[in-house]
């Protein structure tokens, strides 16, 4: 019996935008599976890492039969890869094996029970649901995903603090070593939530956002949150701890200040970068009347040298700053200038968008 008959594209695309969170290694090997709901013609695809829950439900025609069960997600797709865009598959479950046929190719997958598939708990007290356009959300997510610490001790900078109030929506990103801030002023009045969402969660809402006004519908509980969009819901864990007070960080009143071409500055610094060490990223930037000099070395004594003729009048300052921090910020961006404001060689950089008040980037400078 056929309990699914689809175009290998359609099945393709829904399994591609849950597959995301599937861990390759796994202490329970059912979180390597993809959990198949068929209700009538609707399908729900749904994956699961204990922490993060991702589902999508897709209207499929013809048979209109139920089946659940679960199956290996990447085995899965790369089988639905291999196989031509244009042909129609079926899937048939039947005891503890999934058949899919395309054509004259036909595989047999190993299932697991859909009852022993682990759905994440979810949360009994969602507060109040707001919504914001997706492309406000991927906008901001872009702007300050990369300042995220990776595996740091202090779990709560291994993600993105999102503060929403008022009409303001602001996404703050911070490894210690610099911070990311980007807002927006939204239409609708929202309220007071701070939460912080995990690096994993960022990077997947990353992915799965779509750069359109569609909504993206949120709400939060005490230790959760809830994303709906484009026939997607995302359930996650929120990371529990204090985030560091940012506007503490954020420099003001610096004595000196030069607005550049954003994408001629951030072509000599990837040159610089070439030269120097792996370990040890630092380039030494030299502003003077009129003009810019970033000089790198290496151990082996290599040198790389470049300048830029700028429009900057203030005191000659002699800075380090660690190189990939400045690429970055200014790799994420897509402004034609980029604003630079610096005290002296001890105190943090602030970069900010002349025509885009809303994004902050502070940089600590590093010994060289």
């Amino acid at each position: 019996m056929i309990v699914l008959k689809a175009p290998q594209e359609k099945v393709l695309g829904a399994l591609q935008a849950v597959s995301g969170i599937v861990e390759r290694r796994h202490t329970l090997p059912i979180l390597a599976n993809v959990l198949i709901r068929k209700t009538g013609a609707q399908v729900e695809f749904t994956t699961s890492d204990l922490e993060i829950q991702v589902r999508t439900t897709v209207e499929f025609e013809g048979d209109a039969g139920n089946f659940n069960t679960s199956v290996g997600a990447r085995k899965l797709i790369d089988i639905l890869r291999a196989l031509p865009a244009d042909q129609t598959v079926s899937l048939t479950a039947n005891q503890n094996k999934l058949t899919l046929q395309g054509g004259k190719s036909r595989f047999t997958l190993q299932t697991l029970p859909a009852e022993d598939f682990p759905l994440v708990q979810e949360a009994a007290d969602f507060g109040p649901t707001f919504s914001v356009p997706q492309t406000t959300l991927k906008s901001l997510i872009g702007q300050v995903h990369f300042a995220m610490a990776v595996h740091d001790i202090r779990y709560y900078l291994n993600g993105i603090l999102f503060v929403a109030e008022g009409k303001q929506l602001t996404l703050v990103a911070t490894d210690g070593h610099r911070l990311a801030l980007a807002s927006a002023t939204l239409d609708v009045e929202m309220p007071r939530q701070e939460v912080i969402l995990p690096r994993k969660t960022v990077l997947e809402l990353q992915r799965l956002l779509k750069d359109e006004d569609t909504p993206i519908e949120m709400r939060f509980a005490g230790n959760q949150a809830k994303f709906t969009f484009s026939g997607m819901e995302f359930v996650t864990k929120l990371v529990e701890g204090k985030f560091p007070d940012y506007n503490r960080v954020i420099p003001k009143n610096h004595r000196n200040s030069v607005t550049l071409g954003r994408a001629p500055l951030l072509a000599s610094l990837q040159r610089a970068a070439i030269l120097t060490s792996e370990k040890f990223k630092g380039v030494r930037l030299n502003f003077e009347p009129g003009l810019l000099r970033i000089v790198s070395s290496n151990a082996e004594q290599e040198e790389a040298k470049e300048e830029l003729e700028i429009d900057y009048t203030g005191e000659p300052i002699e800075i380090g700053f660690n190189v990939t921090y400045l690429v970055d910020a200014l790799a994420n961006m897509s402004q034609e200038m980029v604003k630079i404001e610096l005290q002296d060689p001890n105190s943090s950089a602030l970069m900010t968008i002349p025509e885009h008040a809303g994004f902050k980037y502070v940089v600590m400078p590093m010994r060289i």
